[in-house]
């Protein structure tokens, strides 16, 4: 018989159990209040995936998730602490967490990206690093960029309508989303990926036979 790793629970039950609720709770609250098109957002995606690589023990969609969400999560907690000490943002995109039209419980939900690179470089101490986790996230982000373009521009989402340093358009739409892509393709998830790498072992995959 072959015994893989994630096989034997990498992840504990009650954490398996945990993301699972709160992944649904989290998207009905998330739907009713900002909209299905706000699960387009890079990061709900990571949410939504990475719950799902908890729950089925997939150290393919950790990593994945890994190399989206550590340096973005980063930065928002970042760009929120800016906000808090200066009155002011240092890059954006965490505006709504400010807009008192919406309740405070629910802003303060938004507060995962706060918690998720701590919960994801723990998941990979316990599963290791896939190598394929650059290829797969490169391969989720594309898409979600391209129907990105297809949202309200006044939101701009995942900056598929205006980078978040210039607040411009880099031409025509087919050649910004290029432009946008290739940013986190080669700027944030390929620096990501090589740091992981490093840091992490390749997933442990054991085989007895009985």
């Amino acid at each position: 018989m072959v015994h893989t790793r994630a096989q034997q629970h990498m992840f504990p039950d009650w954490l398996r159990w945990a993301a699972l609720a709160w992944l649904v709770i989290w998207a009905a609250i998330y739907s009713r209040t900002w909209g299905a098109a706000n699960f387009l957002h890079l990061s709900d995606v990571a949410v939504i995936l990475t719950c799902i690589g908890l729950w089925s023990n997939s150290a393919l969609l950790i990593s994945s998730q890994a190399v989206a969400s550590l340096a973005v999560d980063t930065v928002w907690t970042l760009d929120v602490a800016w906000k808090i000490c200066s009155g002011r943002h240092l890059i954006g995109g965490t505006e709504y967490l400010f807009d008192t039209n919406y309740p405070l419980w629910v802003r303060l939900i938004t507060l995962f990206h706060v918690a998720m690179p701590l919960l994801l470089l723990w998941a990979l101490h316990r599963s290791g690093y896939d190598r394929r986790g650059w290829a797969l996230q490169s391969a989720i982000a594309l898409p979600v960029f391209i129907a990105s373009r297809y949202t309200v521009p006044a939101q701009n989402t995942n900056f598929a309508f205006a980078d978040p340093f210039f607040h411009r358009a880099w031409g025509p739409a087919p050649l910004h989303v290029t432009v946008i892509f290739l940013f986190m393709l080669l700027v944030v998830y390929l620096p990501t990926h090589f740091l992981l790498r490093r840091i992490f072992p390749a997933p442990h995959v054991a085989i007895t036979s009985s």
